[in-house]
């Protein structure tokens, strides 16, 4: 009996023994084969996700900026507007604000929270509103928005690398770069600055609620758009702050009650900030896009040295807006060849043309400079004689068989020394200058002085300026009176360095000899008495040598005014984009010199010039008061000029007009001459015979004389004009698409 019972006592023993084997074997099959199938999906979700090294490499899109030579911000450059800044240069209460509103428990999760998942995901939410910083920070940099299993999966997986590559702090130091805070504004470096004018280090307990309150909508919840919506996401943060105990309820009072002040103009403009458009639209597609390509310049965190002076850009932005036509403004420093201000029209927004270094224009008088430059290195003095009276060419094979050029104020001086044919900008003495001198040599000339322009025509109209040419070129051109004879090269770009403060390149002056000291300096005086006694007058800066000459084309449809003072050259433009007349007696001295002056006034407060230009003591010239008249050595009762002179060819004799003895003056070697054309009859001088360098002629001068071929005077000088505003317009929005900056 007792066999049979304890028979019968492990029967079921044995069957829960067989039973519990094989729950265990079919519990360990199913966490096998559920492992396995976990890693075939991990498997699968991480194919084509970044390896450690890529994400360890990972460094966020960084704005180029453009600095003035001061070092003051003139642009930004960017896709994604970000200013990098460290977690150690972040307001704690922008740490603390960000926990409290995205990710509380930040610090203590290893990067997901998978319960914080699964009560999103039973409660209908779909996962929403569980996503951890990290997760947050792997869907910016890594992964697309789109709401679906596969990429939260991706997303996890992710998250968990990165918190095994980068420590906590690293993390949201990261992510508080990379978050996106509406209005252009990537990063909290760029947010605090656009939003509030701030480094983030700066940032309020009331400031700092209010940006992370953007990171979950940064378009909805803008404090520009709404700030009643605004508001109220910002008590939310610092109720959440409140509630984990991180401030006090008194706090939370004092920063809901706080006024806040936004940086609006920064905010609604941050793509298009730039306080010199034209500038940095040359600077960029003529140089650093076509270099360094669109992602190197807009997302690689250049820093990029200009020449300007951001106040002088201010200053010349400001004169442009008195013309009531459009124009440019360029200032140089003539002794190293730095623009210095580049104004290419009144606005950029409406018009991408710019006028500075794309508009082809006649310069008219403002170009007799490089023709009375090209005689004196010929052998012309400035005290030789010429005629200013009517003079006629014939034209073959023009509609207008003859050419008559007059003076704009329709009456002739009759004879006069050549400085005072430039002071008082004749025209007829500039016709027979350049015909005498050769049309060769003035186009030599201009092209050894800076005019590089493809509108430059053998024409015996040259020397009125009738080649087209933009303003830039005739800022470099006035630059060789202003440095004693040498040429510059204009540059814009001083250095530019990448995000490691490498430099990438230096740019220094280049300058190279164009024409010899003494012509320079002696151009320059005649120059200067233009403005002292000339159509320049207007110019004159109190303290100041100045230098410069006015210019105004046919039908006014173009003014000018070049010139400068010792250690700053400008030009100024004014004309309508369709060559419409500019109006009635509309002169480049009463249109672009007011303009000029207004601009030069404002420099010299703005920088130190020296009153006076340098001469070298070594230069051969001499400096003399001419008789404006005679050309002879000035006595006291003339009417005289303050002229620079070659030393060994300046004259000796008294003006023997007004006292001076005429024998002493016939037998001055240095006497000034009468320079003739063959058509041109004999001159007398009052009572005494100029000695003449060319017999005159028996021709009467109303019989014209024969313009060789292929120098006849320019018929319409923009009839074939490439550069319009049209054409520009139309290439810049090319450009755009090209270097993948507009759709």
């Amino acid at each position: 009996m007792l066999r049979k019972k304890t028979k019968n006592r492990k029967a079921p023993s044995s069957i829960w023994r067989i039973l519990g084997t094989f729950f265990f074997l079919s519990l360990t099959v199913i966490v096998a084969l559920s492992a396995i199938g976990t890693a075939v999906i991990v498997s699968k979700l991480a194919q084509g996700l970044p390896s450690d090294d890529e994400i360890l490499s990972y460094k966020a899109n960084e704005a180029s900026v453009v600095y003035d030579r001061n070092g003051k911000v003139i642009t930004k450059l960017f896709l994604e507007n970000r200013r990098p800044v460290e977690l150690k240069d972040i307001s704690r209460w922008m740490v603390m604000s960000t926990l409290a509103a995205e990710d509380s428990s930040f610090y203590s999760h290893h990067g997901i929270r998978p319960l914080a998942i699964l009560r999103s995901i039973f409660s209908g939410e779909g996962g929403h509103g569980a996503s951890t910083i990290t997760q947050q920070l792997a869907r910016n940099l890594f992964l697309t928005l789109d709401q679906t299993m596969q990429r939260k999966g991706r997303e996890a997986i992710l998250s968990l690398r990165i918190e095994q590559l980068y420590s906590k702090d690293k993390i949201l130091e990261t992510y508080l770069n990379a978050i996106y805070f509406g209005h252009g504004a990537w990063g909290v470096g760029a947010a605090a600055q656009a939003y509030f004018g701030k480094t983030p280090s700066n940032l309020t307990l009331a400031e700092a609620s209010v940006l992370s309150g953007l990171i979950a909508a940064p378009e909805r919840y803008s404090p520009i758009k709404n700030l009643k919506k605004s508001k109220v996401r910002q008590r939310y943060v610092l109720q959440r702050l409140t509630t984990l105990g991180w401030i006090t309820e008194e706090q939370k009072e004092r920063a809901l009650s706080e006024k806040l002040t936004f940086n609006n103009t920064t905010v609604k403009n941050v793509l298009n900030v730039n306080k010199a458009p034209y500038f940095v639209s040359h600077i960029l597609f003529k140089r650093l896009l076509p270099k360094y390509g669109r992602d190197r310049v807009y997302s690689s965190g250049l820093k990029i040295y200009t020449t300007i002076d951001l106040d002088l850009q201010i200053a010349a932005e400001e004169a442009i807006q008195e013309l009531k036509s459009e124009g440019a403004i360029v200032a140089i420093d003539p002794e190293t060849g730095e623009i210095l201000a580049l104004v290419g029209g009144k606005d950029f927004e409406i018009s991408k043309f710019n006028r500075a270094t794309q508009a082809y224009r006649q310069p008219g008088s403002a170009f007799k400079p490089i023709l009375y430059t090209a005689a004196l290195e010929s052998g012309y003095m400035p005290t030789d004689h010429i005629l200013d009276k009517p003079i006629s060419y014939e034209i073959k094979e023009s509609v207008d068989k003859i050419w008559t050029p007059g003076n704009y104020s329709k009456k002739f001086a009759g004879e006069e020394p050549l400085f005072e044919a430039l002071t008082h900008s004749h025209n007829t003495p500039a016709v027979r200058l350049t015909d005498l001198t050769g049309v060769d040599a003035v186009m030599s000339m201009s092209r050894r002085m800076g005019i590089t322009s493809p509108h430059l025509s053998p024409a015996l109209s040259i020397g009125l300026g009738t080649a087209s040419v933009t303003p830039l070129e005739m800022a470099s051109v006035y630059c060789v009176y202003a440095n004693n004879g040498k040429r510059v090269t204009p540059y814009s770009i001083r250095e530019i360095r990448d995000n490691n403060d490498k430099t990438l390149e230096n740019h220094t002056p280049r300058l190279e000899k164009a024409i010899e000291s003494s012509t320079a300096i002696v151009m320059r005086s005649m120059l200067i008495d233009v403005v002292k006694a000339g159509t320049g007058r207007r110019a004159a800066l109190p303290g100041y040598e100045v230098f410069g000459k006015t210019g105004t084309t046919n039908e006014y449809s173009d003014a000018w005014f070049a010139g400068g003072l010792p250690g700053l050259v400008s030009v100024v433009y004014a004309g309508n984009d369709d060559h419409r007349p500019l109006g009635r007696a509309a002169t480049g001295g009463r249109i672009a010199l007011p303009v000029w002056k207004n601009f030069m006034e404002k420099a010299v407060t703005m920088r130190t010039y020296p009153s006076t230009f340098d001469v070298p003591e070594d230069s051969p010239v001499v400096k003399v008061r001419i008789c404006r008249k005679s050309g002879y050595i000035a006595s006291e009762g003339c009417s005289s000029a303050e002229l620079y002179l070659p030393e060994d060819r300046a004259p000796k004799a008294i003006c023997p007009l007004h006292g001076g003895s005429p024998m002493m003056a016939m037998e001055d070697p240095n006497a000034p001459r009468l320079l003739l054309l063959p058509q041109d009859r004999s001159f007398q001088l009052g009572e005494m015979t100029v000695p003449s360098e060319v017999a005159p002629s028996t021709i009467p001068p109303s019989i014209p004389a024969h313009v060789p071929q292929g120098i006849a005077p320019a018929t319409d000088p923009y009839a074939d004009e490439r550069e319009t505003p049209a054409t520009v317009e139309d290439k810049y929005q090319q450009l755009l698409k090209q270097y993948g900056l507009s759709d």
